[in-house]
């Protein structure tokens, strides 16, 4: 079932029923501008330190929980890192994430 933007819809809403941009790549959740303090707050199961950014099971982020294109969100939503606060709904990012899966 993939999940068509509504654009009256609220963007986190529909971030809430994707979760492609937490699943593209392993190589996306890249650590870029976070401090030390901003990073100790993230789980350090979830960090993957010698790549210096989020752990993931292949190509999805560790602290994504649910279906892609269906229900998701992020375990870490309130202390996620920079990059994942910058990739915006319907932005560019968010795009290309979403014709990988479909969405």
């Amino acid at each position: 079932m993939s999940v068509e933007p509504d654009a009256t819809a609220d963007p986190s809403s529909i971030c809430r029923a994707c979760g492609a941009c937490c699943a593209f790549s392993a190589e996306w959740p890249r650590f870029s501008l976070e401090d030390d303090a901003a990073l100790d707050r993230i789980p350090a199961a979830l960090v993957d330190e010698g790549a210096g950014r989020m752990r993931c099971e292949g190509d999805r982020c560790a602290a994504l929980v649910g279906e892609v294109g269906v229900s998701t969100s992020c375990a870490i939503y309130t202390v996620r890192p920079d990059v994942c606060r910058a990739c915006q709904p319907g932005g560019d990012d968010c795009e290309m994430a979403r014709r990988r899966f479909g969405l």
